[in-house]
């Protein structure tokens, strides 16, 4: 089955970094901040995603740079924004942190949908209202897991 949706080794690789990064950013979303085990599991989520980001640059869909592209360098400054302050442990560090990280997971899940759409959705007209509808639920029920994990970290 896969393999009538998955028609290069690229496409392999951004497949299989993908599950990577979805599942260890649920985890590490859904378990303590802070411990040995939230960093090793954050470090490897953090180079998924870096693999990912990378990797689609190397899919063409929609003939060149396109949308999927622009959302991926989002990405990327995403998972900068979220590690830079982590290094550099700097005033209010970890709110940056946090926040940076934890939107990098929503817009994962967003394209998650987004990529369901391109493989399952034969017109643009329904696959445009789809993933956008997706998408908006997507980022609303992580606002709200964010909102409560942030308030139960007090940084809000």
């Amino acid at each position: 089955m896969l393999n009538e949706i998955i028609h290069s080794n690229i496409g392999w690789f951004h497949f299989i970094t993908a599950v990577l990064a979805m599942l260890t950013g649920v985890i590490v979303i859904l378990n303590p901040k802070g411990t040995t085990f939230h960093k090793r599991v954050g470090y490897v989520y953090v180079i998924a995603m870096l693999l990912l980001n990378i990797s689609s640059f190397f899919i063409v869909n929609f003939n060149g740079f396109s949308v999927f592209h622009f959302f991926a360098i989002v990405s990327l400054l995403s998972i900068i924004g979220g590690m830079v302050p982590t290094l550099k442990k700097q005033n209010n560090w970890f709110a940056y942190h946090f926040y940076f990280m934890s939107w990098s997971v929503v817009g994962l899940f967003c394209a998650f949908w987004a990529e369901v759409g391109t493989r399952f959705v034969n017109n643009m007209k329904d696959f445009w209202w789809m993933v956008a509808l997706a998408t908006l639920i997507t980022a609303f029920i992580g606002r709200t897991i964010i909102n409560k994990n942030a308030k139960k970290l007090n940084l809000k």
